[in-house]
């Protein structure tokens, strides 16, 4: 049976504790004025919570995906939602690549500023006319000596505008040439050197706390000894950031479902129309259960995904999964007009 730990519950109510600290009015305040939220950053970082899946050799916890997941869930169902998940996300599962192909030393220099909360880092995969087809990727990382250069361009990376690092998935083998098309992919973290890349962000609809950002890479340096993992191999090391982030996010969108329907329930409870609270009448009852029982069963999914990668077995179907079901709305019926 799935059910949490008392140890990962008491991760849970702590992160809810900690989150109370930042409630709607300062999510309001951070999206309306667009700026990075800081101050959650910082208190998560002093709590020690940026660090809970990274080796405790390396100034983290050592706790599983599933702890990851129980916090990253606790932190959207405070109410900060994914402007919150979204600013310490990247710090918390960003960067399994490099503890799965990292070697000793890349590891005690790349994974404490992350876990103390001194370096941002963002995630470049994504291209323009790409997206989710990363066999297709473009952008070239061509070879010189000690080092390589970086070409091309990435969409939708977020964080870039506050990052010090980045993760960079970029071709070391053209496509034409590559034997398979997982092929000739390699894997960089390395410094954000803004002086060889241009970024702008783009205008969204929400989430304005969180910035989304176009980038141009105009010969960006990177040192051979910030390539993660075999050169061409990127594509299989990339997969143990892309799995743990999809079951992050899908256990986030559990904690938003969850936010959302205790606001529901407390205005159903609160709202009198002749003479009585909305919530007695099974026309509002009835969604609002069926809302409850859908998250619920996303969450078993989440669980299953997460319980999966801590046992080091595949678990990408779960986690495609969980991502797919956790934020789906339930149908329901129809409004009689």
């Amino acid at each position: 049976m799935l059910a949490l730990t008392s140890g990962q519950e008491q991760i849970r109510q702590e992160i809810l504790r900690q989150c109370a600290a930042f409630g709607d009015d300062y999510w309001l305040r951070k999206d309306a004025e667009g700026t990075f939220p800081q101050e959650f950053f910082d208190a998560m970082a002093r709590g020690g919570w940026l660090g809970i899946a990274m080796p405790s050799d390396f100034g983290g916890s050592g706790l599983g995906m599933m702890e990851a997941a129980v916090m990253m869930q606790a932190v959207a169902e405070s109410g900060a939602c994914m402007s919150g998940a979204s600013a310490i996300h990247m710090n918390i599962f960003g960067l399994n690549p490099v503890v799965v192909f990292g070697t000793d030393t890349q590891k005690g220099r790349m994974l404490p500023p992350l876990v103390r909360g001194e370096d941002k880092a963002c995630f470049a995969v994504t291209e323009p006319n790409v997206g989710l087809n990363t066999t297709q990727l473009r952008t070239r990382a061509d070879r010189h000596g000690d080092h390589y250069l970086i070409h091309g361009q990435k969409m939708w990376i977020s964080t870039a505008q506050v990052a010090t690092k980045i993760l960079l998935l970029a071709r070391t083998t053209p496509l034409e040439s590559a034997r398979r098309k997982t092929d000739g992919l390699s894997l960089f973290y390395t410094d954000l050197d803004r002086s060889r890349v241009e970024i702008r962000k783009i205008d969204k609809l929400g989430r304005h706390a969180i910035d989304s950002n176009m980038m141009f890479f105009d010969g960006m340096r990177v040192p051979v000894e910030d390539r993660i993992g075999e050169e061409g191999n990127g594509f299989h090391c990339i997969l143990h950031g892309m799995n743990p982030e999809r079951v992050l996010v899908a256990a986030e969108a559990v904690g938003i479902g969850r936010a959302a329907l205790a606001k529901a329930s407390l205005y159903a409870k609160e709202r009198v129309v002749f003479g009585r609270p909305i919530g007695q009448n099974q026309g509002i009852q009835h969604p609002l259960a069926k809302c409850w029982a859908h998250l619920e069963a996303a969450n078993l999914m989440v669980l299953r995904a997460a319980s999966l990668y801590d046992q080091g077995k595949e678990c990408g179907a779960e986690a495609n999964a969980a991502k797919y079901l956790a934020p789906r709305r339930p149908s329901l019926p129809a409004r009689r007009q």
